[in-house]
C-alpha cells in the first residue's frame, strides 16, 4: 500500500502526538508546520513522554517547514519550498483563534489541491468547519474530536498523561456525495489507527459529538482560565460549581437542544465527572493564559452564545463568562502589543 502525504499544521502536544502516531502506524509520511519551536525540533527533534508511545527523546517528523511570517511573507512561498508536491490530507491541529489573525483558511490554502486534499480539523469548539467549506467547496472536510489529555511543557516537550482517543467524521457538503466524504473519513481513520495504540472511532454525526464535548469545554475551560484555578482546585471549591459550572453546563444542553442535538439527561454530571480529583488538570484555555498565549475563546465559547442568541435560547451566565473571556483576550493583544492604546 502507498502511502498518504500528510500535512500536519500546529505542533503543540495534540499536531506532535498525531503526527507521530501517522507515522508510527507506516501508512502517512508527515510534513510539519512549525512556528515558536521549528528550530528546537529541527536541532533536537521532540521529546515525547507518552502514556501510549512510550519515551521517546528525540523524534522528528519526515519534513519540517518553517511558519515564520518574518521570514516568509506567503504561506504560498513557504509550501513551494516543500519537497511534496500535493497533500492527501492536512491535518490541522492549531489554536483555533479566528479573532486573531491569519485564519486557518489562510494558513492552508496554497497546500489545499481543489478537489483532491482533504481537511482534517482537529480543533475544539462548534462550527469550526463551516468557514472552511465555505473557502474549499470542493475539498472534503472531516471534523476531529480529540479526547487525548497532552501538555507541552516547553518547547520540543510533549508529556501525554491520557490516551490517545479520537473522533472522527465527515461534515456535511452538499456539493459533494456523501459516500466520497464518508470514504475520505474512513480512509484517515484507517491510517491514524495503523499504528495500533490509538483509539480511532467513526462517527457519522459529528456535530454531536462537538456539543457533547462543549459541556465539559465551555464550563471547565473558561472558568480554570478566568479563576487561575485547575478542575480539581475548582471542584474542591464547590462554589464554583453550583454557581457557574452547572449553569454554565445546563445552558449549553439548552442552546444544543434549540439547535437539534440531543445530549443526554444526565450529561452534565458526565461531565463533572470527567476529571479524577487527584489530577489536578489545567485545561488548554487556562495553559494559554497562564503562557501570554491567546484562547480558543470564539469556537469554543463565542459561537454557542451567537447560537444562543439566534435560536433565542436564554444563556445570561454563559453571555457573562463569554465578556471576561474577551476582556483577558484584549490585555493578551495589548501585552502583545496589538491592542489600540497608544504607548509611549
Amino acid at each position: 500500500m502507498s502511502t498518504s502525504s500528510i500535512l500536519v499544521v500546529g505542533f503543540g502536544g495534540i499536531g506532535a502526538i498525531t503526527a507521530y502516531n501517522l507515522e508510527a502506524g507506516g501508512l502517512a509520511t508527515v510534513t510539519a508546520v512549525l512556528r515558536s519551536n521549528y528550530t528546537i525540533v529541527r536541532e533536537q527533534g521532540i521529546k515525547i513522554d507518552s502514556v501510549d508511545y512510550g519515551s521517546i527523546i528525540s523524534w522528528r517528523p519526515t519534513h519540517s517547514e518553517l511558519w515564520l511570517r518574518a521570514i516568509r511573507r506567503t504561506y504560498a512561498c513557504l509550501y513551494s519550498q516543500s519537497p511534496v508536491s500535493r497533500f492527501d490530507f492536512i491535518v490541522v491541529c492549531t489554536k483555533n483563534t479566528p479573532d486573531i489573525p491569519p485564519t486557518v483558511a489562510d494558513i492552508i490554502a496554497p497546500a489545499v489541491t481543489p478537489g483532491h486534499t482533504a481537511i482534517v480539523l482537529i480543533q475544539n469548539g462548534i462550527n469550526v468547519e463551516k468557514p472552511i467549506i465555505a473557502h474549499f467547496p470542493s475539498n472534503v472536510v472531516i471534523s476531529g474530536v480529540s479526547r487525548m489529555s497532552v501538555l507541552e511543557p516547553s518547547r520540543g516537550v510533549v508529556h501525554q498523561p491520557g490516551h490517545d482517543h479520537l473522533i472522527v467524521g465527515a461534515f456535511r457538503n452538499h456539493d459533494l456525495p456523501i459516500e466520497e466524504e464518508r470514504a475520505a473519513a474512513i480512509k484517515f481513520c484507517s491510517l491514524y489507527q495503523a499504528s495500533g495504540k490509538a483509539t480511532v472511532e467513526y462517527e457519522e454525526d459529528v456535530a454531536f459529538i462537538r456539543w457533547r464535548k462543549l459541556v465539559y469545554n465551555v464550563s471547565f475551560n473558561s472558568l480554570c482560565a478566568i479563576t487561575g484555578m485547575d478542575c480539581s482546585s475548582i471542584k474542591v471549591a464547590r462554589s464554583p460549581i453550583t454557581e457557574l459550572i452547572l449553569p454554565v453546563m445546563l445552558e449549553i444542553k439548552s442552546i444544543a437542544r434549540a439547535a437539534g442535538v440531543k445530549l443526554a439527561p444526565d450529561q452534565e454530571e458526565i461531565s463533572l465527572a470527567a476529571d479524577p480529583l487527584d489530577r489536578h488538570f489545567k485545561p488548554s484555555m487556562q495553559q494559554d493564559i497562564e503562557k501570554g498565549n491567546f484562547m480558543e475563546i470564539e469556537t469554543i465559547v463565542g459561537e454557542p452564545v451567537r447560537e444562543a442568541q439566534r435560536l433565542g435560547v436564554p444563556a445570561p451566565t454563559l453571555t457573562t463568562i463569554y465578556a471576561l473571556l474577551r476582556a483577558l483576550q484584549e490585555r493578551i493583544k495589548q501585552q502583545k502589543r496589538m491592542g489600540d492604546i497608544p504607548r509611549s
